[in-house]
C-alpha cells in the first residue's frame, strides 16, 4: 500500500476533494393532477403512479 512521504496541506486536500462533485440531475416537466412539476427523469414514473409526492 502506498504511504505518503510528506504531509499534504489542508488546502491541497480540500481543493482535490472539491472537484469530485456529483453531476446535477437533468430536470424534466411532469404533469401530475394538472400541475407541472420539474423532477429528475428517473422519478417521473414513480411520481405519476403516486409512489412519491411532489
Amino acid at each position: 500500500m502506498a504511504v505518503p512521504k510528506r504531509k499534504k496541506s489542508r488546502a491541497r486536500t480540500r481543493t482535490r476533494r472539491a472537484r469530485w462533485k456529483a453531476p446535477r440531475p437533468e430536470l424534466v416537466d411532469a404533469q401530475v393532477d394538472g400541475r407541472s412539476i420539474r423532477v429528475p427523469r428517473r422519478l417521473v414514473k414513480a411520481l405519476q403512479r403516486g409512489l412519491i409526492t411532489g
